[in-house]
């Protein structure tokens, strides 16, 4: 049972878990701080949670079916896209029915926390289902990477801030933009790490829409200052200067920007690991894959995440 849990958590790319789990553990500390409901707020990492992992699964169930269309676009993909269908490890019935479970469990979450919160859980319920099973079909337009800010910002933050408190925030708006600049930089990175594949796939990514790599990593700093300057404005808004902890994370997004200008002119360059690397999932099993080089850079953007929003939590809590 055990491994059959764990596998399909990696069919699920549990891996980038992390980033929701930390997005929503910034809100649900700064919600309980000021008297919101632990228990609905745990309610909702769990709801959150499976509808993230059903997202993923959607995401590759789609792709794979434009894939399979193509044999030259199969075998154009990087390793990493779609895996465990292509090696036959699952078929796509069975994804089918693991997206059904992991939405089924999210629904039920939903409908207790709609009965113990109010209405206003069936509207974000019911929005966030449908951006996040529908994402594959946004990001073959260019979209990916609003819909990903909606859902894991305002989206997500008011969310829980609203079944723990009952109401919405402006000050949750500005902080969900901060964490969510940072979601949508590590989801850029994933997408510029398959940009050539997704080129000769047609798919308009953003990056792709851009038409070249160098060009489009600058959007990669964009996104981040973008994330540092929101942060900026909820320490001042709120009196808290402790946020201004987060700025650390700047000289680690330097590194990954430089990283990732490597990769696009190299992509088979090993990568030096440093202690500071880490963490790094499963390392051993994607070296032997051979996309280290990927995965190295895909790990340090969500690294980058995680250290962003620990800082920002602990910044939150240091004020009271």
């Amino acid at each position: 049972m055990i491994k059959k849990i764990t596998f399909w958590l990696q069919c699920s790319r549990a891996f980038a878990l992390p980033i929701t789990i930390l997005s929503w553990l910034i809100v649900f500390v700064f919600g309980l701080l000021n008297g919101g409901d632990i228990i609905n707020g745990i309610l909702a990492l769990i709801g959150v949670s499976f509808t993230h992992l059903a997202g993923n699964m959607a995401d590759d169930y789609i792709d794979y079916g434009i894939l399979s269309k193509d044999e030259k676009l199969m075998n154009s993909a990087v390793a990493t896209k779609c895996c465990f269908i292509r090696d036959g490890s699952i078929t796509l019935k069975d994804l089918a029915k693991m997206i059904a479970v992991f939405c089924f469990v999210a629904i039920l979450i939903g409908v207790i926390l709609f009965f113990r919160s109010g209405f206003g859980v069936f509207w974000l319920m019911l929005i966030g289902g449908i951006l996040t099973l529908t994402y594959a079909k946004f990001s073959l337009v260019g979209l990916s990477e609003v819909v990903i800010g909606l859902l894991f910002g305002p989206l997500m933050f008011e969310g829980v801030w609203y079944v723990m408190k009952g109401n919405f925030s402006l000050d949750v708006l500005i902080l969900s933009l901060a964490v969510v600049m940072f979601t949508v930089a590590f989801l850029y990175i994933h997408t510029l790490l398959d940009f050539d594949c997704d080129k000769i796939s047609h798919k308009k990514t953003l990056c792709c829409r851009i038409n070249d790599k160098n060009k489009a990593l600058i959007l990669f700093g964009v996104f981040v200052s973008l994330g540092y300057i929101f942060a900026a404005l909820f320490g001042i808004k709120i009196s808290n200067y402790w946020v201004f902890l987060s700025f650390l994370t700047i000289p680690f997004a330097c590194y990954i920007y430089n990283q990732m200008k490597r990769y696009n002119s190299n992509q088979d360059i090993v990568p030096e690991i440093r202690w500071w690397n880490y963490p790094l999932d499963n390392w051993d099993a994607v070296k032997q894959e051979g996309t280290e080089s990927f995965y190295f850079i895909l790990f340090q953007a969500r690294n980058l995440m995680i250290w962003f929003c620990l800082l920002l939590c602990i910044g939150i809590l240091l004020k009271f």
